[in-house]
């Protein structure tokens, strides 16, 4: 099985790159994850896209539709999802052939304060429903004061965030092969 891990944070050592990262490692025998990087990604724009899709758009795509699920480990910023990654969404979403169209898909975050992305993963949940993605409910994953918790070398260093992130993986997996029996 493939899992593509999308990013909502471009920051060279951002927490959520690095907990895609922490599931790349949790990931069970036999699956995958694949990062896609949404730096190259232009913003959405109609008049653009009629003339046809960009090229880091159409590689976004066309990752999408390769893979058998989504994973979305996505920051908080100004009380919801960051402005790449609702972009990205956009992009993918659009006709002919919406690649996240019934895409199997889940959720984490991590973030430097209290909540833990739970305002973010709330607005996210909402945008993908809109685009009838089907998400794995639980467990939820929200990794809060995450400078304390990712050591200098990336590494997640709280015990019961990296069995949340591992559980998130299996359930994805279980979901994935419920829906595309």
């Amino acid at each position: 099985m493939k899992i593509l891990g999308i990013s909502g944070s471009l920051r060279r050592d951002s927490f959520n790159t690095r907990l895609l990262h922490v599931a790349q490692d949790a990931a069970p025998d036999g699956v995958t994850i694949e990062l896609f990087d949404l730096a190259a990604i232009p913003l959405y724009n109609e008049d653009v896209r009629a003339v046809g899709y960009p090229a880091p758009v159409a590689a976004l795509r066309e990752a999408i539709r390769g893979a058998d699920a989504l994973l979305f480990a996505t920051p908080e910023y100004n009380y919801s999802v960051s402005g790449v990654l609702k972009n990205a969404i956009d992009w993918a979403s659009r006709p002919p052939d919406p690649p996240l169209l019934d895409k199997p898909a889940a959720v984490m975050g991590a973030s430097t304060g209290l909540n833990g992305t739970v305002r973010a993963q709330f607005h996210l949940r909402q945008i993908l429903v809109g685009v009838n993605v089907h998400l794995v409910n639980r467990p939820e994953v929200m990794i809060r004061m995450a400078a304390e918790k990712f050591d200098t070398a990336g590494a997640l260093t709280d015990e019961k965030g990296r069995e949340q992130v591992a559980a998130l993986v299996t359930g994805l997996v279980d979901w994935t092969n419920r829906l595309t029996r």
